[in-house]
């Protein structure tokens, strides 16, 4: 009995053992390659396989997704002879298993070390400053030589990257260096760019307030010389028509006289009288010493009447007027252009301009009737009048001074 629950124990045991050998469960992304005997039988695809016991065993167990290997960075000798240290990672995908097995022992060995000498041929025949800025160009030529070489492997290379580049310590320092000078430039350049700039823009600034100020200045000389021309053009005007009223008032004055003469009808009495008494003002001058009178003064007189008069019923010669004369027309009145010379008509302009005056010292000056008014001043020399009650009118004054003359007698 005990023999025979040995046997059943030790059987049920082995049909354990077997269901266990028989069943293999793979995970996704995952591959077995199964041998039996020592030898490739199949590779067990992810999900329940069943296998023989004791004949099939799983050789070796694939990973099937993309994997990442980082390599340690590997010293490189540019073209230029100078060593730098690469640091490369590399993305590669198992796609035959079989090939993965029993190709290569250790493909990833095999695919870090065919990077480290693919990368060493192409960065040999690169400067170091191609290495440097040539980044891509390594990259899809390591990867086209890396899948081309792992193919026969059951590998695919998806990328290839260079993950660091350095130079010798030396050569950071030099390369510092010159990148330190090339900034410096740049912003020296930058900074001449800028004060160039600026002082384009302040010359061209300068240059239109130049020609600003030139074209003020010029208006202003044009508008001053404009205003002196109309000035003088005002003052010569007005010089001219004083003139022709001070000369037509001599002739006015000078008419009056002899009008006033010929209505008194002098006697050679009263001519000898206003004679005598014009005497005394001829020898004021301080360049008379002596005068005389002429003896024949009387005589002189009595021709003068006797040419201008003809005796009365008295026998004394009186003036005679003779028949009145047509008044003779204003000049002003027959020529046009004389007329306008007595124009006292204000320019509007000028009109415009002295009422706005005569508006804003209205408001400035206080009312008229808060002070005093000016008393009206008497007329004297202050208001036109001459000293003494003279005649304005040129000829009614005193007569022309005597000097003596080289015949003891004197002369006007």
């Amino acid at each position: 009995m005990t023999t025979t629950l040995i046997v059943v124990a030790v059987l049920v045991l082995f049909v354990l053992i077997v269901a266990v050998k028989s069943v293999l469960v793979i995970p996704q992304a995952t591959a077995a390659v199964i041998e039996r005997l020592g030898r490739y039988r199949t590779t067990a695809a992810p999900g329940l396989n069943i296998l023989v016991p004791f004949f099939d065993r799983v050789r070796a167990r694939i990973d099937l997704r993309e994997q990442v290997v980082s390599f340690p960075p590997q010293p490189v000798i540019t073209q230029d002879n100078l060593t730098v240290s690469i640091d490369t990672v590399v993305y590669f995908q198992v796609t035959d298993p079989r090939a993965a097995v029993y190709e290569i022992s250790n493909y990833i060995v095999g695919v870090e070390q065919l990077a480290t000498t693919t990368l060493r041929n192409l960065v040999g025949g690169m400067s170091l400053e191609e290495t440097l800025t040539s980044r891509d160009q390594i990259n899809s030529q390591l990867r086209g030589v890396l899948d081309e070489a792992t193919g026969r492997w059951g590998i695919r290379v998806a990328r290839v990257e260079l993950k660091a580049i350095d130079p010798p310590p030396s050569i950071q320092d030099s390369m510092e260096k010159q990148m330190r000078a090339d900034r410096e430039k740049r912003a020296m350049i930058l900074t001449a760019e800028g004060q160039r700039e600026s002082a384009i823009k302040s010359a061209e600034g300068q240059k239109q307030a130049a020609i600003l100020s030139a074209e003020g200045a010029k208006q202003a000389a044009i508008l001053a010389a404009e205003a002196e021309r109309q000035s003088r053009i005002l003052k010569a005007q007005g010089e001219r028509a004083a003139r022709y009223l001070q000369a037509q008032g001599q002739a006015k004055a000078i008419e009056k006289v002899f009008a006033a003469i010929k209505a008194g009808r002098p006697t050679p009495e009263v001519l000898a009288y206003q004679y005598l008494q014009t005497l005394p003002q001829m020898a004021q001058g301080d360049a008379n010493k002596v005068w005389l009178v002429p003896s024949d003064y009387g005589k002189a007189l009595e021709g003068f009447a006797r040419m201008l008069g003809a005796p009365g019923e008295d026998g004394v010669f009186r003036y005679e007027p003779p028949a009145e004369e047509p008044a003779a027309s204003r000049p002003e009145e027959d020529d046009a252009s004389v007329a306008e010379w007595f124009d006292t008509a204000p320019d509007p302009a000028v009109a415009e301009a002295v009422r706005a005056a005569e508006e804003v010292a209205r408001k400035e000056v206080p009312s008229p009737l808060s002070g005093a008014r000016p008393s009206p001043v008497a007329a004297g020399p202050e208001r036109g009048g001459l000293p003494g009650g003279a005649s304005p009118v040129p000829g009614l004054g005193a007569a022309p001074v005597a000097d003596e003359a080289p015949d003891g007698g004197t002369r006007e």
